[in-house]
């Protein structure tokens, strides 16, 4: 297993089914207290009891597989409660103890089985990067995907949140599009806040048309594109669950990637340089016809204001600009 399977736990559980293997998904469906999951964390589990993902820090996990199990055999889904003790809860890292509601299902053809064409028609739509929600009512176990332009204003209001929860007698697992970060120029900052914007659940590229600079000596493993940034860019598809930071101080390289990230919906855009590169970064982009709105979404001086120096202190400062854009506007 590659190490960012643990967010593919739809796609395993697909070729699972496909591969003869058998699958069930878990799925956590509520939490009180200190649970330590939120709800729409996931579980797949084989028909030989393989697991990927979790639905708990690992005080449940063992009940839940015993569960999906049974559910493959018998083709029903169930709905459990479990509560997680202060013993429990201390043994596997928790302050205190919590309660959760998991909803196991087998994927298969039986009338209450999570449906092949329904889980192949979810992991089509994360591929594309399209939004999508799985609701599935608890009482009958019917279950129809929602796009964000079809869904009611509860389940919106869910996506642009990006919290799974039950609304009515339905639960709504909202499967966003990953967050994704295109980091223009590969220079020593860009070796620090690559792989540590990866640990925070990101999906890094990098862009640079100096082939020298990003090269995969520099940067083993990553996705590297050596087109002009507005190429790139416009090819990536930018979209609201996108962030995009410029590192190069060059505006033959960052000015393209900045027009382009200013005609998208990305969330963030942060840009190196003092504050008095930023005013002349600015005075060159209005001359070009940016309006006073969009120049006001650029993050510059990039990152918070942490007395950061090194490259490193750098990268910490704009992940958690970054962050704090995402989770509180």
């Amino acid at each position: 297993m590659h190490p960012s399977d643990h967010d593919r736990i739809p796609e395993i559980a697909l070729d699972w089914h496909r591969t003869g293997r058998g699958a069930a998904l878990a799925t956590v469906v509520e939490t009180w207290g200190s649970a330590p999951r939120a709800a729409g964390s996931q579980l797949a589990v084989s028909g030989a009891g393989e697991i990927m993902g979790s639905v708990s820090g690992g005080c449940v996990e063992g009940a839940v597989v015993t569960e999906a199990l049974d559910a493959l055999a018998d083709g029903r889904p169930r709905l459990l409660t479990f509560g997680v003790s202060d013993d429990t809860a201390f043994e596997v890292g928790l302050a205190c103890g919590g309660t959760i509601r998991v909803l196991v299902e087998p994927v298969g053809a039986g009338p209450q089985a999570l449906a092949e064409p329904l889980l192949d028609g979810l992991v089509a739509a994360r591929a594309a990067r399209q939004a999508v929600a799985v609701a599935t009512d608890l009482t009958t176990w019917a279950r129809r995907l929602v796009a964000p332009t079809d869904a009611p204003p509860g389940i919106a209001a869910r996506f642009r949140s990006d919290r799974s929860g039950v609304e009515g007698a339905e639960f709504v697992a909202i499967h966003n599009p990953p967050l994704r970060l295109v980091v223009v120029g590969a220079v020593h900052i860009a070796q620090a806040l690559v792989p540590m914007a990866r640990l925070a659940g990101y999906d890094p590229v990098l862009v640079d048309p100096r082939e020298a600079f990003g090269s995969a000596a520099r940067f083993p493993g990553e996705r590297i594109l050596h087109d002009w940034p507005d190429e790139a860019l416009a090819a990536l598809g930018l979209d609201a669950r996108t962030a995009v930071v410029t590192l190069t101080h060059d505006p033959k390289i960052d000015d393209p990637a900045i027009l382009t990230a200013l005609a998208s919906d990305v969330f963030y855009l942060g840009c190196l340089g003092s504050s008095r590169t930023n005013a002349k970064r600015v005075d060159r982009l209005a001359a070009a016809g940016v309006g006073p709105a969009a120049l006001a979404r650029i993050h510059a001086p990039v990152g918070l204001a942490i007395g950061a120096r090194s490259p490193a202190e750098i990268a910490v400062s704009v992940l958690a600009e970054m962050t704090q854009v995402l989770r509180q506007g």
